[in-house]
């Protein structure tokens, strides 16, 4: 899209004012039509027609409107504009400093604004800014001409003259849709804004807005502002407090007269071409060109410009994978390390493993990997570390609590990071938050699976326990036989245990530990009642035989209920997890849907609730669906 220039008619009509007013004609008369505005779309060009400076002010057909495509003529149609044709917007800048106090100045320029507010097309939005020494009164772009025109009798003259930024205030309320034009009228130059004649000059130019000027007695101001309004295709026209009015009614008289003309845009033409339109009226043909961009023949998605940055997007992403590569070797490092056997970590938990502090030693080693297991004993305390422990080795794994932490660590950030390359800060701190929950979620998740095959083998176990003893055997020899015929977890645990005792550890000792890592309350009771039996007799093959009957009975209970309370579990799980997975799937799909969310106080104090009340509802479905046995 593209806007040559808004409207000339003010500088043309003000040569008549002028002429009749006897004053020297301009140097800077203007053609008789002008394309004032280009818009391509969907393969149809739409262009704006100012026909206002034709002698005489002779009317116009709109089917004597001619158009050509770098010189072959091609069929166009034209009408005058009417509402909802062609966004129009202008802008009025008017000072309002104290100078304009001299010679009612500012009372003619307030009676112009209302001549041209009463005068414009109801279609063409106008909004106001009033300046002095800063920015003063502000209207918005409205349709709603009569509340523009109210706003006059409220502005007060203050000291100063800040016309740059007035200009700027203009630039940003006029917007970047349609036809758009400033209008600016003052009487002296500026003195106080802080921005440059340079800055709002190329902010006109970029956004293609036109800048018309009207100086008021001065001539020095109207040569300062010609090169701004040149550049933007306006004109500094110099008009006589007593033709205000006669001026701003031209002016808005000639949008009334605007032609809208549109044709289809040759499928042969380039990007770029030099459009002539050509009219007849009074008995002569009046004709102007431009050369300008109308788009290429396929639609194309349009570029948006999100702003200068400090680094570029290459620099960004290659950023991005030089700290991805940083970290993904700092974990390759750290996890293929040399390892320690379980034996062996085994064998220093009962050697010289526990300082007096309660920490594990990690020793003094050089590698990366055990730098970094040593830092994070530092930061462990002895009970998180004790937790963890108990929780990795009731999960199976060979990790200590440490080298988890820093795998942890990796993960969480490592999320993060692809988060941020994928979709930007939003989805890192998503990334991050999953990173976080996700592991001590499969943590608990295997943990919960081995204790459920652990209790499931307790029954089992305790009548091969109870038939060694039967037979003979001695409690540890009854549980070797368990280890070398029973299957995991059981014979791993009870494996373990057995080293235990074989390095010193009492076997009751040892079985309460098995207990405490698995955290089964039905394997502490077996313990239990074996350390009972042991300080005051009775036959232990017996007991264990009444307890493996008693689990196995729980046992069918707890699978029975679990079967019964499947479906309220089921719902449990579904709508606790329907809200994140539909706010993931979003964030994917629609972005712009979302983004509110994380980005504004609201989305934030929405989502805090959200996360509340989704944990009140878990909360509460939990407990209604688990059923303790």
């Amino acid at each position: 899209m593209r806007s040559r220039r808004t409207t000339r008619a003010a500088a043309t009509l003000a040569v008549g004012v002028l002429l009749a007013l006897g004053t020297a004609l301009p140097a800077h008369a203007e053609d008789e039509v002008n394309i004032d505005h280009v818009e391509p779309a969907d393969g149809q060009v739409s262009l704006v027609l100012a026909v206002d400076g034709i002698p005489g002010g002779a009317d116009v057909e709109a089917s004597s409107v001619r158009v050509e495509v770098d010189g072959r003529a091609v069929d166009s149609t034209a009408k005058l504009i009417s509402a909802g044709d062609v966004e129009r917007t202008t802008v009025l800048v008017l000072d309002a400093s104290n100078s304009m106090r001299q010679g009612d100045k500012f009372a003619a320029a307030t009676s112009a604004v209302d001549t041209f507010l009463a005068s414009a097309p109801d279609d063409i939005r106008i909004g106001l800014v009033a300046f002095a020494g800063d920015i003063g009164t502000v209207v918005q772009p409205t349709t709603d001409h009569a509340s523009v025109q109210a706003t006059l009798t409220d502005i007060e003259l203050r000291k100063g003259t800040a016309v740059y930024d007035g200009i700027a205030e203009g630039l940003d309320m006029v917007g970047d849709e349609g036809s758009r034009s400033l209008l600016v009228l003052s009487d002296g130059g500026d003195t106080s804004s802080s921005t440059t004649l340079d800055v709002v000059g190329n902010d006109a130019t970029d956004g293609g807005v036109v800048v018309d000027v009207v100086s008021l007695a001065n001539p020095k101001n109207a040569e300062t502002m010609s090169g701004l309004a040149e550049d933007t295709g306006g004109q500094v026209i110099p008009a006589e407090q007593d033709a205000l009015s006669t001026v701003f009614s031209a002016q808005a008289d000639a949008l009334a007269k605007q032609l809208l003309v549109t044709f289809d845009r040759p499928e042969d033409a380039s990007s770029e071409v030099n459009i002539g339109v050509s009219v007849d009226a009074a008995d002569a043909t009046y004709t102007d060109s431009a050369f300008i961009s109308i788009g290429a023949v396929s639609a194309a998605p349009d570029l948006v410009s999100s702003g200068r940055s400090l680094v570029g997007t290459p620099g960004m992403l290659v950023g991005a994978l030089a700290l991805g590569l940083g970290f993904a070797g700092i974990l390759a490092v750290v996890l293929a390390g040399p390892n320690k056997s379980s034996a062996d970590r085994r064998l220093e938990a009962y050697f010289g493993g526990e300082s007096t502090s309660g920490k594990r030693r990690s020793g003094a080693t050089s590698d990366i990997k055990g730098s970094a297991v040593a830092l994070t004993d530092k930061v462990v305390s002895a009970d998180l570390e004790s937790r963890i422990s108990q929780r990795l080795a009731g999960a199976g794994s060979a990790l200590t609590a440490s080298e988890w932490l820093l795998l942890h660590a990796g993960i969480a950030v490592g999320s993060a990071l692809v988060g941020f390359v994928v979709s930007g800060p939003g989805l890192a701190v998503l990334g991050l938050v999953l990173g976080i929950v996700v592991p001590w979620v499969y943590l608990k998740f295997r943990h919960s699976r081995r204790l459920n095959r652990f209790n499931g083998q307790l029954a089992e176990t305790l009548g091969l326990m109870a038939g060694g003893l039967q037979a003979g055997l001695s409690l540890p020899q009854a549980i070797d036989s368990v280890v070398r015929e029973g299957a995991e977890p059981m014979a791993g645990e009870l494996r373990r245990a057995l080293i235990e005792q074989r390095l010193g550890v009492d076997i009751t000792d040892a079985l309460e530990g098995v207990g405490e890592r698995m955290d089964s309350e039905d394997f502490q009771w077996i313990v239990m009642a074996i350390r009972i039996q042991r300080e005051v007799g009775g036959n232990l093959a017996e007991i264990l035989h009444t307890v493996s009957d008693t689990l196995r009975e729980r046992e069918y209970l707890r699978r029975q209920v679990k079967a019964l309370s499947a479906e309220g579990r089921l719902s449990g799980y579904i709508l606790t997890g329907l809200p994140p997975a539909i706010g993931v799937y979003m964030t994917f799909v629609n972005p712009e849907y979302i983004r509110l969310l994380y980005t504004t106080l609201p989305g934030f104090i929405l989502l805090g609730l959200a996360v509340v009340l989704l944990g009140l509802g878990s909360f509460a479905m939990s407990k209604l669906a688990k059923v303790e046995v």
